[in-house]
């Protein structure tokens, strides 16, 4: 606590302290207050400016620093000012009071609270944020909810203070009419229980649900609006309960889990049932790394005891496994296969014609027109290809296109520029490299993998490299451009700003024959009718906590709404799309993104899941750091895989998990035990007392929360216990 703040809790605790030692207490009951009416009225009429200024600072006093005497002082208020001038007084002197009250709060406290709490109050502080205002004129219409109580946690929240102020004063306003009107009338009030009589109680109650029931009223007349330019079309009945628009992780979730509980749905797909994971992504580029693996196995067969072999293959061969692979997950994907669960399964180009009808031109030229209650969205996303001169005349493939073009190759591309350093262009890098490509890694952010710690940036950039991937970070594609011998893309060097002057930009041409593009993914917005009908989009769709759209009955999943573009995610968000589109009239559940895991599967593998060091640092959340390193494991030494580590934060002080890092072979699969116990709200101590079967990997978990138990060993209890255990020696 420096100085300041210091003074200001001295100060406060002085107040405080004064006001029970001198027993002031006593000014602020019931019967003091029928005893000194008369004088009070009698000073008032004399100096009423002052009695008047005197008063209001009183009450704003007792109510900034919570002091128990704010009920008499209303009620003084009626019975000295009256009702209209004595509610003035009070409503402005209890607002500014609980303002400085909630400021002190903040002041003192949340700094201190969010570097320990950080991470547990982000949903909180965006719920705040987003319908703050509304909750808290909900509690401040009800007088029996502790009103010091609310000021010191509004304090702790980012609400601003202008909101609250303006809040409190319309949520108190009835409260205080109703005991300054009492106050009017103190000679017939013989205790405070006979103004909170049940009954008035219950008007409050009653009255604070009132913001909630306006809500639903509002939602229902916004819902009305929107839908207003549809009135005419909207069907009486209807051809399905649910029409969902592609068939990816999201969409498949989503027409199983409606086929499941016996709803009529269609399940739309324009091009290839499985989407982009099964296609393009997920499936084909795990078979490629296995390859690439086992050929970089190969070479250092020494490692294990064996001879070190050039491997000897086809690429075909390679291309062509990854495309049996394929083949044989497709059925777990297949039109066959969920059209045998109950879903309706259409392949053609699916179009929102307004709200509750979809139009599909279906691949064999014909039109199908369906009625629908509700809508899902799981268009899923593409690769962002961005504007670089030349690109397109040099001609380029990305995460999508590089199989069906690459299969076309009689041998691995001999030089390969692949353009950036996120999870898929790193794991495409070491992989063709590893296959003998000389790769090129063009990266204009300062690091790899930006979203990781540091030190895991510079741990995966060292294996790249030792795998023969020339890593530029710093650079900044310029243009692609055709040359006699070839193509070249040109770079800019992007200059630390800190030395702009000592290390002026340079130009830099590489030459290769085939370019990736790997600078990211952008979700499918258009082409099926959003913007006819007026869904806002940004970067995806935009959707409230429901995954619904501005039409209630239309929702969105997967990648084309955010926030995370990982398949897993996308089948997490559909269970809760399916089942508010069929069940929302009667329950409605919020998307649940605070335990979100996701693995990049380069060699070594990144596997990560909440908080990691560098977001805690950024954040100022407090947090402890425990390390286990994996070349102390004993079955990662007897694979040769004795590198990387398991990186733990919890919160100071307990074996609550925030986030997990792990960096070594297998690490995807050993981050679910920590997805687990953060799901559950399992401590290290429950990893630390589950049995694990040795040798393995997954001992690794242990192990870290072992490390995390040694550093919050008793020291002072052991100290006790050696000398028991030398008493009982003799």
């Amino acid at each position: 606590m420096n100085s300041r703040k210091l003074i200001v809790a001295v100060l406060l605790l002085v107040c405080v302290a004064a006001f029970f030692i001198f027993d002031w207490g006593r000014f602020f009951s019931l019967a003091y207050l029928k005893e000194s009416q008369a004088s009070f009225a009698a000073v008032y009429a004399q100096r009423p400016v002052l009695v008047t200024a005197a008063f209001f600072a009183a009450y704003v006093a007792v109510t900034a620093l919570s002091l128990p005497g704010a009920v008499i002082m209303t009620l003084a208020a009626g019975a000295g000012f009256g009702l209209v001038f004595g509610t003035v007084l009070v409503s402005f002197a209890s607002t500014i009071g609980a303002t400085l009250a909630m400021l002190a709060a903040r002041y003192m406290l949340r700094d201190a609270i969010q570097k320990r709490f950080g991470q547990r109050l982000l949903d909180v502080n965006k719920g705040i944020e987003k319908e703050g205002a509304f909750y808290l004129l909900t509690l401040r219409l009800i007088p029996v909810v502790p009103f010091f109580a609310l000021n010191l946690l509004m304090g702790l929240s980012r609400m601003k203070t202008w909101t609250y102020f303006w809040v409190s004063q319309l949520g108190m306003l009835a409260g205080t009419v109703a005991f300054v009107n009492a106050g009017t009338q103190i000679a017939k009030i013989d205790s405070l229980k006979s103004i909170l009589s049940p009954g008035l109680i219950s008007s409050f109650v009653l009255l604070g649900l009132l913001p909630l029931v306006v809500k639903q009223v509002l939602d229902f007349f916004k819902s009305r609006k929107v839908y207003a330019r549809w009135k005419s079309v909207k069907p009486v009945k209807f051809d399905r309960n649910l029409v969902v628009i592609g068939a990816g992780a999201g969409g498949l979730v989503t027409a199983y889990i409606a086929a499941v509980v016996k709803a009529k749905v269609t399940l739309v797909e324009a091009h290839k049932m499985g989407g982009d994971c099964l296609n393009y992504g997920c499936v084909p580029s795990k078979a490629l790394i296995r390859s690439a693996a086992l050929a970089h196995q190969m070479r250092h067969g020494a490692t294990y005891g064996l001879a070190d072999v050039e491997p000897s293959f086809s690429f075909k061969g390679v291309m062509q496994r990854i495309q049996a692979v394929v083949r044989a997950i497709e059925p777990h994907d297949s039109v066959e296969r969920y059209t045998s669960l109950g879903v309706d399964v259409v392949q053609g180009d699916a179009r929102i014609v307004n709200p509750w009808t979809v139009e599909i031109a279906l691949n064999g030229g014909e039109v199908q027109t369906l009625t629908t209650r509700s809508i899902v969205i799981a268009a899923g996303a593409r690769p962002f290809v961005p504007p670089l001169p030349g690109l397109e005349d040099t001609g380029y493939v990305t995460s999508d296109t590089l199989w069906e073009q690459f299969e076309k190759l009689d041998t691995v591309p001999r030089r390969l520029v692949v353009l950036g350093g996120g999870p898929i262009g790193c794991e495409l890098a070491q992989a063709f490299a590893r296959l003998g490509s000389q790769v090129t890694l063009v990266e204009m952010g300062p690091r790899l993998l930006v979203r990781e710690d540091e030190e895991v940036s510079t741990l995966i950039k060292a294996e790249l490299v030792a795998d023969g991937v020339t890593v530029m970070t710093r650079h900044k594609a310029l243009r692609c451009e055709k040359k006699a011998d070839g193509k070249a893309l040109w770079a800019e060097q992007v200059s630390d700003t800190s030395n702009h002057a000592s290390n002026p930009a340079q130009d830099i041409c590489i030459d290769f024959d085939e370019l990736i593009c790997a600078v990211g993914r952008v979700a499918r917005l258009t082409g099926y009718g959003l913007e006819d009908l007026g869904i806002p989009t940004q970067r995806t769709v935009d959707v409230n906590d429901y995954l619904q759209t501005i039409y209630p009955n239309i929702f969105a999943a997967g990648d084309v709404a955010g926030p995370y573009q990982l398949t897993h995610v996308a089948a997490h968000q559909a269970w809760y799309a399916a089942v508010n589109a069929l069940f929302g009239d009667l329950k409605r559940f919020k998307a649940d993104y605070s335990v979100i895991p996701w693995t990049t599967f380069t060699s070594p593998e990144v596997a990560r899941v909440g908080l990691n060091e560098q977001e805690a640092i950024d954040k100022n959340i407090a947090c402890e750091v425990t390390r286990y390193a994996l070349s102390d494991l004993d079955r990662a030494i007897a694979d040769s895989t004795a590198h990387g580590f398991v990186k733990v934060l919890t919160v100071p002080g307990k074996d609550t998990i925030l986030g997990v890092t792990i960096v070594g072979e297998h690490a995807g699969d050993l981050l679910s035990e920590y997805v687990l116990a953060m799901r559950h709200r399992l401590g290290l101590n429950k990893i630390l007392s589950t049995i694990h079967t040795y040798p393995t990997m997954a001992e690794a978990n242990k192990y870290a929360a072992g490390e995390w138990k040694r550093a919050h060993q008793p020291v002072k209890l052991l100290a006790w216990v050696a000398k028991y255990h030398a008493w009982k020696r003799g």
